[in-house]
């Protein structure tokens, strides 16, 4: 395991090469609450504003996933790469994701809340409100994405890094860190890091987020 000389471990992502792939266009009807779909190349899967609870995907290439305002609580998702995700609203409570690559795309409100992200990277992304409370995340990237809010209380965090990501805010309480890295994210406007105390930060960034970190600590800086 990787480590920096701050004894900060960097996520372990695995490449994701789903291989032997049957392409499949799905019509409208024809994926059903608690379906398992594996091996299966989709150009097109578009389920917005369907109900499909306990949804199972394994193995699988999809070129465009539309899911807005879908109902995917305890979805199941492994050895996966989603191209591009188009949720306006993203309902996927409980669910679970290990070794899925999300490579595009855009999420107003992700309702992540209770999940497990194992081996998760998310690429070139928009994303509005996340809300990943009481989730666990281990060794999950967010690489050149926008975050706007993301709310972690009640999370753990374990070897998640954020490399060319800019974040506004961080809010949460009773979250548990470790290996969280934020030096190579962009923190320039920042408005609140509460959510992430104990990751890693650049010498260059303590100084730029001096004010701000004095202010959420109580001090006043005159």
């Amino acid at each position: 395991m990787a480590r920096s000389s701050t004894g900060t471990a960097a996520p372990r992502i695995a490449p994701i090469d789903p291989r032997d792939l049957e392409d499949w266009a799905p019509a409208p009807g024809d994926v059903l609450t608690g379906d398992r779909i594996e091996g299966k190349r989709i150009e097109t899967l578009d389920v917005a504003g369907e109900r499909l609870p306990d949804l199972e995907l394994e193995e699988c290439v999809v070129d465009t996933l539309r899911a807005d305002g879908t109902d995917l609580r305890g979805l199941r998702i492994r050895d996966s790469v989603v191209e591009t995700l188009d949720a306006p609203v993203l309902r996927a409570s409980s669910s679970a994701w290990r070794e899925v690559r999300v490579a595009g795309g855009r999420v107003g409100s992700a309702e992540l809340y209770d999940a497990t992200l194992n081996g998760v990277e998310f690429v070139g992304m928009k994303l509005g409100f996340v809300n990943l409370r009481g989730s666990t995340l281990t060794d999950v990237v967010f690489r050149d994405c926008v975050v706007d809010e993301l709310d972690v209380a009640d999370a753990r965090l374990l070897r998640v890094a954020f490399p060319g990501t800019r974040i506004r805010s961080v809010e949460g309480t009773d979250t548990r860190i470790e290996h969280v890295d934020l030096r190579d994210a962009d923190l320039d406007r920042v408005e609140r890091l509460e959510g992430l105390r104990g990751a890693t930060i650049g010498t260059d960034q303590l100084f730029a987020l001096a004010p701000l970190l004095a202010a959420q600590a109580g001090y006043r800086v005159d």
